[in-house]
């Protein structure tokens, strides 16, 4: 079996995978989501000492599978680095004591191995990966070979809700809760610029649109200091929908390009529903197979860590403790 874990940003969680069967053995997690609420968003330091204190009572109930252990796997980039040196911090010490091999797992991969979890995997497959540090489409023909296709030239569609969301006042994560609001919203009220619309390139771009927000909210505060829970409404509707448009719009003109043969959304805020109705529209249209996480994967774990080490471990994919590179969130493929 290999023990993963995952630490990357605001979630403290540990798996043991079956490298034979893909069996799940083991996973928990422990999300820090309404200690950062208070702030808005992450606290990165916040974020490390949490981690600090929720990883080791995870571990306790790992020991008992110690001894069949084969490998120890982390989450080693992207992410935040304050974050990220605690779970290989903890992976190091495993693999030194146990005397067993580390593998360095790279967190993009990990959300595209989301959709493989106690499954074989399919590839060669065109990705969406939508999550609240990224937004691209990732073309991947193996493990080792991922090409990035297109991605976000400054703000991502997860962080875009996240901002959203604080500025109206409405808690962190903001997806699920700007979803929540807009199914009690008029999509139409507001009409709020789909960013990129007369570029031809496929790329992503959020800031514009986050700007644009701001100003509709500033237009909708009362005398009082207040927004009217209508307008929330409202606004929360005509956000997802713009946001969404822009990106079906360039997801559109890959698949007019050539219609791939499978497609799949993954990462955090691929759990949009809005989002996941109108890929599920293009790729019946196309006849493409589209291949989803289940919802409990969608966001970080340390489950879909595991299965990519899987792979990784057929291979002899280790890394020497002394080698293990903590990157930063900026950093991809």
């Amino acid at each position: 079996m290999i023990l993963s874990i995952e630490s990357s940003c605001d979630d403290s969680s540990i798996a043991i995978t079956d490298i034979e069967t893909l069996e799940l053995v083991y996973h928990k997690k422990i999300s820090q989501e309404l200690q950062h609420s208070v702030y808005g968003g992450v606290v990165p330091e916040l974020a490390a000492r949490l981690h600090i204190e929720a990883l080791p009572k995870i571990l306790e109930e790992c020991v008992e599978y110690f001894p069949k252990l084969k490998a120890i796997a982390v989450t080693s980039a992207p992410g935040l680095s304050v974050t990220l040196m605690e779970g290989v911090t903890m992976a190091k010490a495993l693999s030194l004591s146990l005397d067993i091999p580390l593998i360095s797992v790279n967190h993009l991969k990990g959300h595209i191995y989301s959709l493989f979890i106690e499954k074989e995997e399919v590839l060669p497959m065109t990705i969406l990966l939508v999550s609240g540090g990224h937004t691209q489409i990732i073309e991947a023909n193996s493990l080792n070979d991922m090409n990035l296709i297109a991605s976000t030239m400054d703000d991502s569609f997860g962080e875009s809700f996240d901002k959203v969301s604080k500025m109206l006042g409405l808690g962190y994560p903001g997806g699920p809760v700007v979803q929540e609001y807009a199914l009690k919203g008029d999509e139409n009220r507001f009409e709020l610029p789909v960013p990129l619309r007369q570029s031809p390139n496929i790329e992503f771009s959020y800031s514009g649109l986050k700007n644009a927000v701001r100003m509709r909210i500033e237009k909708c505060v009362c005398e009082d200091g207040n927004i009217q829970i209508q307008d929330k409404y409202d606004i929360c509707a005509s956000f997802q929908k713009t946001a969404v448009a822009h990106i079906m719009q360039k997801t559109k003109k890959l698949f007019k390009q050539k219609a791939p043969k499978n497609f799949a959304i993954v990462g955090g805020a691929s759990a949009n529903i809005h989002l996941r109705t109108q890929i599920e529209e293009l790729c019946q249209k196309n006849g493409t197979a589209l291949y989803l996480s289940q919802l409990k994967y969608c966001s970080d774990n340390a489950a879909m860590i595991g299965r990519v080490a899987v792979e990784q471990y057929k291979m002899n994919d280790f890394i020497n403790v002394d080698e293990i590179d903590i990157q930063s969130r900026l950093k991809g493929f």
